[in-house]
């Protein structure tokens, strides 16, 4: 029986790099280190890097709003000018901002081209 998920991840090319990154733009903590594997938190999210062997990580579809086709992992901000400004002093790009009427987003790749996103929802 499925009991709930163990964690999220995305692949790599250097992992001290994408350690540093992940710590640096949005303040993960490191739980446990490998030349293949790091597990990261952030509140009660786990997640994973994966190292992908060397290889280019391949690239989706995507637009200012983030992946046209996967998962996106999105994260909730409070501030997304500060943490903007995290995430492009680490060396993030950004793809895009908008502020709807349900919540300002930011999407954004990591030094991969993973994407992610930030989310400060509008509450009503």
């Amino acid at each position: 029986m499925i009991k709930g998920y163990a964690d999220i991840y995305y692949n790599v090319t250097d992992m001290k790099r994408a350690e540093k990154f992940y710590q640096e733009a949005l303040g993960m903590v490191t739980n446990y280190g490998h030349e293949y594997w790091i597990s990261m938190s952030l509140g009660d999210l786990r997640f994973g890097l994966h190292w992908f062997e060397g290889d280019a990580i391949p690239k989706t579809q995507r637009n200012t709003h983030g992946q046209d086709c996967g998962g996106t992992l999105t994260l909730e901000s409070d501030n997304i000018a500060e943490d903007r400004k995290r995430i492009e002093q680490a060396g993030g790009k950004i793809l895009g901002e908008a502020d709807q009427e349900w919540g300002h987003m930011l999407a954004f790749e990591d030094l991969d081209g993973n994407v992610l996103k930030l989310m400060k929802p509008k509450r009503y």
